[in-house]
């Protein structure tokens, strides 16, 4: 039965993981194309405010997910939800301290966490890259190699 627990336990927590990390960047993919079709303004200041909304917004994604495994090992295996949250954010981001560790029934699920923790995270770095490549891309002054006469004149020194 043990084991049974074991793997129930793992496929709903990946499962729950996927969901709601492809959930959270749908939201955001949905987002970020309204703002950016509808009132883009290649400015540096608009520009940096986006990244920076994006990255916060990401960075809450990431916690609920943490939050996620904290509630599964609060449920199954550890005394406080401090000690939880506390294990399941090291593990997801892949430190790990080793002051705190799972009882040896549930032991498979940290290295299961850092797993879910760098791909989950890979995901969500694609995300910023493809925002701050949309964003570079947009504005010609911006673009390596552009072919634009204005830029070449402002370019040449004579």
């Amino acid at each position: 039965m043990t084991w049974l627990q074991q793997i129930g336990a793992a496929v709903l927590l990946v499962v729950s993981t996927l969901c709601l990390q492809c959930a959270g960047v749908a939201a955001l993919i949905t987002w970020l194309r309204s703002v950016l079709g509808n009132a883009y303004k290649p400015q540096i200041s608009y520009s940096a405010a986006l990244v920076m909304r994006t990255i916060v917004a990401v960075v809450v994604l990431q916690g609920l997910i943490i939050l996620l495994w904290a509630s599964c090992y609060r449920w199954l295996c550890l005394p406080s939800w401090n000690s939880a949250f506390y294990f399941s954010a090291t593990s997801y981001s892949t430190v790990g301290y080793g002051d705190v560790v799972l009882p040896s029934k549930w032991r498979l699920l940290g290295p299961l966490e850092s797993m879910m923790g760098v791909l989950m995270c890979g995901i969500s770095v694609s995300l910023l890259f493809a925002l701050i490549t949309h964003l570079v891309d947009k504005g010609p002054e911006l673009r390596v190699g552009a072919d634009n006469d204005e830029l070449r004149q402002r370019a040449s020194y004579g």
